[in-house]
């Protein structure tokens, strides 16, 4: 009989002693050696080969994280670890994963003031290094959109092994080109900027966008404009200053943004300012400059009354004693909008390398002697500015050219009071007679027909007894007119210098000007019967007192008409015609004869300008005009700009 009480006791033990000394053989030891040995194996195989998934957090950043230092908050370690098990534990607690949104919510944002340095990406708020982002030097916060590419996702990859830039580029991020961090920006669309392009380029968010080459911001180019004669293929003035350096181009003037701020108040920015420009010269092109009246203005003249030592002694009214100033406080105001201020600095860029020409009679001389000492007392360096041949007297000589050496410039003048050639002819008795050729333009005529800028005038020297009586003075070829309309004799004659601007001047090179009739104002006769103004201290200021346009005038004006080059007009009759007070009348010397100390109210001047003066506002329109068709032409330019920018890209896409 068996004890099976005892025999159980005894079978367990057998079992167990079984079981050790199968595990005590040398085959399950050397497996258990073996298994051991492999995994410590593949561990460190997935330490030193992170997984290609971007979102797995197995060992991927313990080493790679050692380009910290060695202040890192131990917050991102702890990030590292929640997002570790969070990988392999899904179902980790609620509490964990509100702590590990909590301190990701909590870092500083990046701005463009983070660098990369050796020592890892700094906070700019902190100093700290910021959590690190996979495979990215300009760290940012972690978020959804970073954590998955998609195929529209621009990539870049670098197969060094020690990555210092940025290769993907993800939706809400911002890539390192140029070795410039930038700030990832909040909205959808992301930036992509790029040194050798000096561009800003816009992506939207997950859209892959390619853009074609862009010419750089101050690239310019110089486009002939259209003109009423064929061009020749080359520049007008305008051109040449929107090219190059761009002098024309570049500013309307300094002044005027200043000027233009000012009006604004608060709002100066550089965009207001610009657009208070444009608006100004949109003011300009649509606006008669010669209708209006004239304003005091306490910070005029555009000079200091006996500054410029240029001015001839006719002119110079102070010098000669005239006591009231007041005459030199008045600007010319258009009803439609506002003259600018004649800026000599500007004016002087506008005319470097350039050569501007006044033809016509002693009112052109004084409108010349007035821009001389404008732009003189704008000079860097006045003594730059001299007359070519050491002139300081301006009566008498063919012509006079004052150069401007800082700025290659020349300001010259022709006399040429009709316009037309002055000749002699031999009467029945031999002797010699004068007469007018209305058909043969001015002798000088050649010598300016090279000129940028152009100014003529004529016009008194057509109220002079011979001419307006016209009897056996004026002559076509070899015909003398026994007597001729003086009106008739004008218009030949402006037919005469119309048809040589036409034949002669190349609109594509030359800016042609006329200036108008400047009005005279002699009382109680003429400038040679006694006529005076010297008890005139204030402009007129009812314009029924004003004189009716002169007829020589509109004849003008239809020649103009029916030219082919184009002459813009500066119509000054009107606004002279104000300012019977603004003439030398009896302070046009210092040195007076005996006769005309007897009687120096039958000596007096009241068709030519004291200055400073009346010419300076027709400097004003001059300079006006410059602005206005140089608006033009960068409007032009623009627009041509845009349709090459347009076909370059055009071309590109079909590269």
């Amino acid at each position: 009989m068996v004890d099976v009480g005892k025999r159980f006791p005894i079978a367990s033990g057998a079992f167990f002693s079984d079981v050790f000394s199968v595990m005590k053989t040398r085959r399950t030891v050397a497996f258990a050696y073996g298994f051991t040995f492999a995994f410590v194996l593949f561990t460190v195989f997935l330490a030193f080969s992170p997984s290609p998934d971007p979102s797995a957090p197995w060992f991927t950043n313990i080493f790679t994280s050692g380009t910290s230092t060695s202040g890192e908050s131990t917050g991102s370690y702890k990030s590292q670890l929640s997002s570790f098990f969070s990988y392999f534990f899904s179902n980790s607690s609620s509490q964990q994963q509100q702590e590990d949104r909590n301190f990701t919510s909590s870092l500083p944002t990046q701005t463009n003031t983070s660098r990369s340095t050796n020592s890892g990406t700094r906070s700019p708020v902190t100093g700290k290094g910021l959590p690190f982002v996979k495979n990215s030097s300009s760290t940012l916060p972690s978020s959804k959109n970073t954590t998955s590419q998609t195929p529209s996702t621009i990539t870049e990859r670098s197969v060094s092994k020690n990555q210092t830039q940025t290769t993907v580029l993800r939706a809400n991020q911002t890539a390192n080109v140029g070795g410039v961090n930038k700030k990832p920006p909040n909205a959808r669309n992301q930036t992509l900027s790029g040194s050798d392009s000096g561009k800003v380029q816009t992506l939207k968010s997950n859209q892959a966008s390619i853009s074609a080459p862009k010419p750089p911001v101050n690239q310019s180019t110089s486009f002939p404009v259209p003109s009423g004669s064929p061009g020749k293929g080359e520049k007008s003035v305008v051109e040449k200053r929107a090219g190059g350096n761009n002098t024309f181009t570049a500013s309307l003037t300094q002044k005027q943004e200043n000027e233009t701020k000012q009006s604004k108040g608060s709002d100066s920015s550089p965009a207001s300012a610009k657009q208070g420009v444009e608006n100004l010269m949109q003011s300009l092109m649509n606006c008669d400059l010669f209708d209006g009246n004239w304003v005091r203005d306490d910070s005029y003249p555009l000079y200091k009354a006996g500054s410029c030592s240029l001015i001839d002694e006719q002119f110079n009214c102070i010098l000669n004693g005239r006591p009231d100033k007041d005459y030199q406080k008045m600007k010319w105001k258009p009803r439609g909008c506002t003259l600018p201020r004649l800026n000599g600095a500007h004016m002087l860029d506008l005319l470097r390398g350039k050569r501007l020409v006044f033809v016509g009679d002693s009112l052109n001389r004084n409108m010349w002697e007035s821009l001389v000492c404008i732009l003189r007392s704008a000079a860097r360096n006045p003594m730059n500015v001299y007359e070519a041949n050491g002139r300081s007297y301006f009566r008498g000589e063919a012509s006079y050219s004052f150069i401007f050496k800082d700025y290659n410039c020349t300001v010259d003048f022709f006399v040429s009071p009709f316009l037309v050639r002055e000749w002699e002819v031999a009467d029945n008795n031999g002797t010699k007679k004068e007469t007018l050729r209305l058909d043969l333009v001015g002798k000088s005529a050649d010598q300016y027909k090279d000129a940028d800028i152009i100014i003529f005038n004529t016009g008194h020297w057509w109220t002079h007894e011979k001419t307006s009586k016209g009897k056996d003075y004026y002559q076509e070829g070899s015909h003398v007119y026994n007597e001729l309309n003086v009106l008739e004799a004008f218009r030949k004659a402006m037919t005469t210098w119309a048809r040589w601007v036409d034949a002669n001047l190349n609109p594509m090179k030359s800016m042609v000007f006329f200036r108008g009739y400047s009005d005279s104002h002699f009382s109680g006769g003429q400038w040679n019967s006694g006529g005076a103004c010297d008890n005139e201290t204030e402009p007129i200021k009812n314009e029924k007192y004003l004189t009716p346009y002169p007829s020589k005038m509109l004849v003008l004006e239809k020649v103009l008409r029916g030219m082919k080059t184009h002459v813009t007009y500066l119509n000054i009759t009107r606004l002279t015609d104000f300012r019977k007070d603004g003439h030398p009348s009896i302070y046009r010397k210092q040195k007076l004869t005996e006769e005309e100390r007897r009687s120096p109210l039958l000596y007096q001047d009241c068709s030519h300008w004291c200055l400073p003066g009346v010419p300076d506002a027709w400097n004003e329109l001059l300079y006006a005009e410059l602005l206005v068709k140089e608006s033009k032409m960068r409007q032009h330019q623009r627009r041509v700009q845009e349709l090459l920018v347009h076909e370059m890209r055009q071309n590109q896409w079909r590269i």
